[in-house]
C-alpha cells in the first residue's frame, strides 16, 4: 500500500464525544467510496480508533501518548513540541493533498505543521461557537492568524460560519457549510424491555436528554424546569439524564434533591446503548447554553421523539420550532417548564412533531447528504475552487 493519502484529518483525540463521532461516521463512509483517508490522533489511542481502523481508515499516534504526560503543565510544551514535529513528519511521509482540522488544539498545532510541510490544500472546521476562546486571547490570536493559511473554514451551523465571518473576519469566499449526517435508525429496539430494565412502566412519560455532565449543558436549568413543571405534567414521568460525568453529577443529585424530584430523575452515566434508551423515551430534550451543531439532537428526531430545545447556535437549525418541536430561550427554566408541560398534556402533538422531525433528518441531516457535501468539497478544492463557488457548501449569508 502506497504511504500517500487523499485527505489526513488531524483531530484532538479518539474518544466518544461529538466531534469525534462525526469524524469517524464521515471518515469510514469517504473509505468506502475509494478515498485514501488518515486519521492523525493527538491524544494517541481512544474509544474510536477501533471502527475507523476496521473501515480501512488508516490512524496515525504520535509517539509519546498524551496520558498525564501531556496533561501536566510543566510537560506540556515539550508534548507540543513532540506532536508537531511527528505531525509534520507524518505529512511529508504520507504527503496528502488535503489536511482537514477539527478541534482548536488539532488546528493550532496541525496549522502551523501543515505551513512547514507545504501540504497544498488546508481545511479547518469549528465544530462550536467560539466560547472557548473567552479568557485565551493567544488562541484567538493564534487562530485569527492561521485563518489566513486556509483555502477552506466550514461551520456545521450557520450560526458558527456568521461567527466566523462577523467575529473573526472570515472572508464569505473561504466559507462553508456541513451539517452533521447520522446514519439511519434501525427500529429494532423493544422499548417495553428496555424501559422494564430502568423499571418504567407503560404509564410513565419519559423525558432524556444525552449530553455530558458539563455546566454549559445547561442540567440545572433543566432540573429547576421539571420543578416548576411537576405539578402541571399530569401523569407520571421520569428523566433519563444520560452522559459522562465531568465534574458536577453530585451537585445535580442535590439539585434534584433540594427540588424535591430526585425520585423522578435517574442519572445513568456514559452509555453506549443511547439510540435504546431514545426508543424507550416520549420526549428528547437539549438545554444548553452554547452550542455549534448538536447531533445527540439529530438521533432524537431520527428516534421519532418531539425535541425542546433551547436557542442556541445551531439548535434551532435543526429543530423547526413548532413543527418538530418547542426552540425556548437559554437560561429560562420557566419558559422551559411551558414547554414540558405543554408537549406532555398533548399526545396528538408528541406524535405529530416526533413524526416531521424523523422526516426533517431523512431529508437533511442524513449521513449520506453529508458525506456527499465532503466529497464535493474535497473535489472543488482539488480543482482549484474556493467553497464559495461549490454549490454544496456555499453559505448564504
Amino acid at each position: 500500500m502506497s504511504d500517500s493519502l487523499d485527505v489526513l484529518i488531524v483531530i484532538g483525540g479518539l474518544s466518544v464525544g461529538g466531534a469525534e463521532r462525526h469524524v469517524s461516521s464521515v471518515t469510514r463512509a469517504l473509505a468506502r467510496t475509494g478515498w485514501s483517508i488518515g486519521v492523525y490522533s493527538l491524544a494517541g489511542e481512544g474509544a474510536l480508533q477501533a471502527e475507523i481502523s476496521a473501515a480501512g481508515v488508516r490512524v496515525i499516534q504520535p509517539p509519546v501518548n498524551q496520558g498525564s504526560f501531556g496533561r501536566l503543565p510543566i510537560f506540556r510544551p515539550l508534548w507540543t513540541f513532540i506532536i508537531a514535529i511527528h505531525l509534520i513528519y507524518t505529512m511529508l511521509k504520507t504527503q496528502p493533498r488535503i489536511v482537514h482540522f477539527f478541534l482548536p488544539a488539532a488546528y493550532m498545532i496541525g496549522a502551523v505543521a501543515a505551513w512547514i510541510a507545504r501540504i497544498p490544500i488546508r481545511i479547518m472546521s469549528r465544530r462550536s461557537l467560539n466560547n472557548y476562546q473567552q479568557g485565551y486571547p493567544a488562541a484567538r490570536w493564534l487562530e485569527s492568524k492561521l485563518h489566513r493559511t486556509m483555502d477552506a473554514i466550514l461551520g456545521n451551523s450557520m450560526a458558527v460560519v456568521r461567527q466566523l465571518r462577523d467575529d473573526e473576519g472570515v472572508p464569505e469566499s473561504k466559507l462553508g457549510l456541513i451539517y452533521n449526517g447520522i446514519e439511519a435508525v434501525q427500529a429494532s429496539h423493544d422499548r417495553s424491555a428496555v424501559r422494564s430494565s430502568l423499571m418504567i412502566d407503560d404509564r410513565t412519560l419519559v423525558f432524556v436528554i444525552v449530553a455530558n455532565l458539563i455546566p454549559y449543558k445547561g442540567h440545572l436549568d433543566l432540573l429547576e424546569a421539571f420543578s416548576l413543571a411537576n405539578d402541571r405534567i399530569g401523569q407520571p414521568w421520569r428523566l433519563l439524564i444520560v452522559g459522562r460525568d465531568d465534574g458536577i453529577g453530585s451537585e445535580l443529585g442535590a439539585a434534584a434533591g433540594r427540588l424535591n424530584i430526585d425520585g423522578n430523575v435517574s442519572f445513568l452515566g456514559l452509555r453506549s446503548d443511547a439510540a435504546s434508551l431514545m426508543s424507550a423515551s416520549d420526549v428528547g430534550l437539549l438545554s444548553s447554553h452554547q452550542e455549534g451543531f448538536s447531533n445527540t439532537i439529530l438521533e432524537g428526531m431520527a428516534a421519532g421523539l418531539p425535541m425542546i430545545v433551547t436557542n442556541v447556535g445551531g439548535n434551532a437549525e435543526a429543530v423547526a420550532d413548532g413543527e418538530t418541536g418547542l426552540v425556548v430561550p437559554p437560561h429560562d427554566p420557566a419558559a422551559f417548564a411551558d414547554a414540558i408541560v405543554r408537549v406532555a398534556r398533548d399526545p396528538a402533538l408528541r406524535d405529530r412533531y416526533g413524526a416531521a422531525g424523523r422526516e426533517r433528518v431523512g431529508a437533511l441531516f442524513s449521513s449520506d447528504t453529508c458525506v456527499t457535501k465532503y466529497q464535493a468539497l474535497y473535489r472543488g478544492l482539488m480543482r482549484g475552487e474556493a467553497p464559495g463557488d461549490i454549490p454544496e457548501v456555499r453559505t448564504s449569508l
